[in-house]
């Protein structure tokens, strides 16, 4: 079974990108990512409403950091440090040699080919260092954006799973993306 470590944490570079920790200076973009209806549009979780809850986020990820059950990353231009958005790998299963990736951009950047630059990176780091045998992703089928980022990093669709989530007083459809490790 594989056994995660994320100390130090991993700072995550590509052409254009820096993935880096995040941390409580990061607390004002957190809370415009989180509390944006357009970026939270295919998320089923409740807005953030305040910057305490944003620093409540932000406390949240970093306790899995420290407790090895999963890791996010701020994304940020290699120029700047502004957080444009979040990318990590979530529900961690060392004992499938699998994990689920994630990712949220804010609005003005979409379309700039930020987020499969980042998934691509870590989509290697997952593979070479995590020593992960497949990696997922579940969006919302809607979602047309995150499945083009999705095909255009080589993931395949897994299953479309029908009223699977049950969130404010509706069930939600899930489709899960899938890659190996070849």
């Amino acid at each position: 079974m594989l056994e995660f470590n994320f100390t130090p944490f991993p700072v995550i570079e590509t052409e254009r990108l820096l993935l880096r920790r995040i941390n409580n200076d990061d607390a004002n973009e957190v809370f415009e990512l989180r509390s944006n209806p357009e970026t939270m549009k295919f998320i089923p979780r409740p807005l953030v409403k305040d910057t305490e809850d944003a620093l409540e986020h932000i406390a949240m990820m970093e306790d899995k950091i420290v407790t090895n059950v999963g890791i996010n990353w701020g994304i940020t231009l290699k120029d700047s440090s502004k957080l444009l958005g979040i990318i990590g790998y979530y529900r961690l299963q060392p004992e499938n040699y699998r994990a689920e990736i994630g990712y949220m951009l804010a609005p003005e950047y979409h379309g700039k080919g930020i987020i499969p630059e980042a998934v691509n990176r870590l989509i290697r780091y997952g593979f070479d260092d995590l020593k992960l045998h497949s990696i997922e992703a579940i969006i919302d089928p809607e979602n047309f954006a995150s499945e083009k980022v999705l095909h255009k990093c080589g993931f395949v669709k897994e299953a479309h799973l029908k009223e699977a989530e049950f969130y404010d007083g509706r069930f939600l459809d899930k489709v899960i993306y899938s890659l190996l490790d070849n």
